[in-house]
């Protein structure tokens, strides 16, 4: 029992799946809350040009 225990905490064969799936993920939140961001900015800037606009064409 202890040289399978042994065996199971030296194997790192699932490591190095785990770690790829983590970084993945890491970077699929970090492109979503960018993509968020700009969006979120770029909305307000259309609607300070759309109100500049509409208040000078009056």
């Amino acid at each position: 029992m202890n040289k399978l225990i042994k065996h199971f905490i030296k194997s790192e064969d699932g490591v190095t799946a785990l770690e790829y799936g983590l970084i993945a993920g890491l970077i699929a939140l970090a492109i979503v809350t960018a993509l968020t961001t700009l969006g979120n900015n770029l909305s307000s800037a259309i609607s300070t040009v759309a109100a500049t606009v509409a208040s000078s064409v009056k």
